[in-house]
C-alpha cells in the first residue's frame, strides 16, 4: 500500500464532503464544478501554497511537516482519530514487500480477562478483526452458526469484516447494518494507518473490494473510526431483539477485547441472559473452558 497515495487520497476524500459554508468560504454565487471545497480554497484556508497542496493530493510530495499537517487538520475539521490518521499517512515511509507476519497469540492473560467475564459475551480481535478468542456467550451472541474452536486455527479464524459483508448469518443480526458496516470499515482505515506494508491486510481489503460492492463504496468513503462504544439493535435467531451495548477495550498496540452489554432490568438484558445461558449450559466440557490455548497448526 502505497502511503503517499492514501494520504492523498485521504486528503481529497475530506475536502470533497466539506462545503464552502461550513469553513467560511464566500461563494459568490454560481455553480461549482467538484464537490466541495477546491483545492486553491483549502490550501488558502490552511496557510500553504495551492501548489504544495496539490502535490501533497496527487501524492507528488513528501515530509510535510507537522505543523502543516496541523494546519490541514484543522482546515478539514478532522476529528482526532482522523488527525491521527492523517499524521500516520504523512510520516509513513515505503519498505518494500514484508514478510508474511507470524500468527497472532493471544496472552494467557487476556484468555483468563475473558474466561472472568464468562456471562458477559466477550471476543478479542486482532489487527485484521480476526476474532482471536471468544468465550461461550460471545461465540453465541456473534457467531453461534460457525465452529466454537474457529479461532483455534490461524488459518480459519472468523473475520469481522468479511462476516459483516460475506456472511447472510451475520448481516442479519444488525437491523441498522449499514452503521456497523461503517464502523468496520472505518476501523480498518485506521489499521491501514498502523500497518501500511502488511501484506495479509492488503490481501484481506483486496478480497473484500472484489467480493462486496459495498465494501469498496464505504471504503472509497475514507471514513476514520478509533474504537470506542456503540449501541446496535442485534437480531439474534434464538432470542430475539436486543439492544446490544458494545465496548472496545484496548489490551496492546493490534489486540481489542469487545465486550457486549445490555441495560439491566430491560427486555434486552432478559433475552441476553436467555442467550447466555443457553451457550453455558450447552458446551461439551471440552470446549467450555475459553482459557484453553490450542496449538497453533501451520
Amino acid at each position: 500500500m502505497n502511503t503517499r497515495r492514501q494520504l492523498g487520497e485521504f486528503l481529497q476524500s475530506r475536502r470533497s464532503q466539506l462545503r464552502p459554508e461550513d469553513v467560511g468560504v464566500t461563494t459568490y454565487g454560481g455553480r461549482r464544478r467538484v464537490p466541495g471545497l477546491r483545492r486553491e480554497e483549502l490550501a488558502l484556508l490552511a496557510g500553504v501554497s495551492a501548489s504544495y497542496y496539490s502535490r501533497l493530493e496527487q501524492g507528488q510530495a513528501s515530509n510535510a511537516s507537522p505543523e502543516v499537517l496541523e494546519a490541514l487538520a484543522g482546515a478539514l475539521n478532522l476529528k482526532e482519530a482522523e488527525r491521527r490518521h492523517l499524521h500516520e499517512l504523512a510520516g509513513g515511509r515505503r519498505r518494500g514487500a514484508r514478510r508474511r507476519p507470524a500468527p497472532e497469540r493471544v496472552s494467557p492473560a487476556t484468555r483468563q480477562l475473558i474466561a472472568t467475564v464468562g456471562d458477559v459475551p466477550a471476543v478479542v480481535l486482532g489487527r485484521y478483526i480476526d476474532v482471536l478468542a471468544w468465550n461461550p456467550p460471545g461465540h453465541a451472541l456473534y457467531a453461534g452458526h460457525l465452529a466454537p474452536d474457529a479461532p483455534d486455527t490461524p488459518r480459519q479464524r472468523p473475520n469481522m469484516a468479511r462476516l459483516l459483508f460475506l456472511d447472510a448469518h451475520t448481516r442479519d443480526l444488525y437491523a441498522d447494518w449499514t452503521a456497523k458496516a461503517r464502523a468496520v470499515v472505518a476501523n480498518l482505515r485506521v489499521a491501514t494507518g498502523h500497518h501500511p506494508d502488511d501484506p495479509l491486510l492488503a490481501a484481506l481489503l483486496g478480497e473484500l473490494t472484489v467480493k462486496s460492492p459495498e465494501f469498496a463504496t464505504m471504503w472509497a468513503d475514507y471514513r476514520v473510526k478509533a474504537g470506542g462504544d456503540a449501541v446496535y439493535e442485534m437480531r439474534h435467531p434464538l432470542v430475539g431483539t436486543m439492544h446490544v451495548t458494545q465496548q472496545t477495550l484496548r489490551i496492546s498496540d493490534d489486540q481489542v477485547v469487545v465486550a457486549a452489554t445490555t441495560e439491566p432490568g430491560s427486555p434486552s438484558h432478559a433475552a441476553m441472559t436467555l442467550l447466555i445461558h443457553n451457550a453455558l449450559t450447552s458446551r461439551t466440557p471440552a470446549s467450555q473452558d475459553p482459557r484453553h490455548d490450542a496449538p497453533v497448526r501451520t
